[in-house]
């Protein structure tokens, strides 16, 4: 058997910059298509470029057709601007629609809108698609589950905000509308299915398997409908928000009337007027805290409800009313500042529900600062007297 002799150093020779030492970086030149031993050489980057999708970067589901390719595709562009960078769940042509009335508000969706939406989305599962009905734009809505978003004119006044609805109900024609059972939600529901004369099942706790299932209060019995009723509204905290694949949220312009022009305001509470169950803005003191007046300027400069730990109701420095915790009040608010609190397991249940925490403490091992998204750790009393400081400068300002 013979076979060709090789000499290393005129492969090294032939594979370096004229005139240097430094091996090519394009050796594929230097050789042809096929090796010593005749076998077809690869090359993975142009394998690699074949198999990927050009729009939006990712490789084909059909890689084994890859070899049909060119050796040299071209590289993926580019992503045009205003395309997603991650996939959504697009649904063009819904079997039918469900529409989720979210509550009024000023900034993104909140918790009792998501369970609305994810609601929703179990009454349409694979096939409907769900339509968001809001007076404000959103940007998380594809994330909540939300197919199409249409944004309504505001309307303060309850029976406006009816003549709105109203019509969109008729325009798109839903198998089935849903709204909270707390606050404007409950009242809309009910003026809807009186309006249109339709069946209507409030209160739901359960969608599932069953039905669609409530309690009877003070009877300590469920009602359960086989049936999704036209109009229904979520009890909260009862169903769990959409937690699946990001869905389209196609903006979608709703050809409506002006509604009537029926005079109404929306009056804000004084800050730091309201209960703690109700609200959005929560200031609390813990057992770190010693100057008790300058907590309360902190909270009222803020505009939070005053709140604190059990040890400093127990001792008297704070009213029972304003214990926050399992054992006192359950907190739904947006923002928690929590000052001098560290944290105990009571406490932290009771601002689960809670949807940014702040804490101040000195200790940075603490319950409360691991549970927080910002923590500062330092006495609270000089945070609260920079506090005051920035406050008076930008009210000079």
């Amino acid at each position: 058997m013979s076979r060709q002799r090789r000499d290393p150093r005129s492969d090294r020779l032939a594979h370096s910059v004229p005139g240097t030492a430094r091996p090519r970086f394009d050796m594929a030149r230097q050789v042809a298509a096929t090796g010593p031993g005749g076998r077809a050489r690869r090359d993975p980057r142009a394998e690699r470029a074949g198999q990927t999708v050009s729009i939006d970067p990712r490789l084909r589901l059909d890689r084994a057709a890859s070899h049909l390719l060119p050796a040299a595709a071209p590289a993926a562009p580019a992503l045009p601007s205003g395309l997603p960078t991650r996939d959504v769940l697009i649904l063009d042509a819904p079997a039918f629609t469900i529409l989720a009335l979210a509550e009024p508000g000023q900034d993104r969706l909140s918790p009792t809108d998501r369970q609305i939406l994810g609601a929703a989305r179990l009454l349409a599962g694979a096939q409907g698609g769900v339509i968001l009905v809001v007076d404000r734009p959103v940007e998380d809505a594809g994330a909540a589950g939300a197919d199409r978003v249409i944004v309504l004119p505001q309307a303060p006044h309850p029976a406006a905000r009816l003549a709105l609805v109203e019509a969109l109900y008729r325009q798109v024609g839903p198998r089935h509308v849903v709204a909270s059972e707390a606050a404007d939600g409950a009242d809309l529901a009910r003026r809807l299915a009186a309006r249109l004369d339709c069946g209507f099942f409030p209160a739901v706790e359960q969608i599932g398997p069953r039905g669609i299932v409530r309690t009877l209060r003070g009877r300590g019995l469920d009602q359960v409908a086989r049936q999704p009723a036209a109009i229904m509204t979520i009890l909260p905290d009862m169903v769990q928000p959409y937690a699946g694949k990001g869905r389209e949220a196609r903006a979608v312009d709703a050809e409506l009337a002006p509604p009537p022009s029926l005079d109404a305001e929306l009056i804000r509470p004084q800050a730091g007027s309201l209960p703690l169950a109700e609200a959005d803005f929560v200031v609390s003191a813990g057992n770190g805290i010693r100057d008790f007046d300058l907590f309360r300027r902190v909270a009222a400069a803020l505009g939070g409800t005053p709140g604190a730990s059990r040890m400093l109701c127990d001792a008297g420095h704070m009213p029972r009313a304003a214990q926050v915790g399992a054992s006192g009040t359950v907190l739904a608010a947006q923002c928690y500042l929590a000052l001098g609190i560290a944290g105990a397991p009571q406490h932290l249940q009771g601002i689960a529900g809670c949807e940014h925490v702040i804490a101040v403490n000195t200790d940075l091992h603490a319950a409360m600062v691991e549970r927080a998204e910002l923590a500062i750790v330092a006495d609270a009393h000089p945070v609260m007297e920079a506090l005051l400081r920035l406050l008076a400068e930008e009210a000079q300002a």
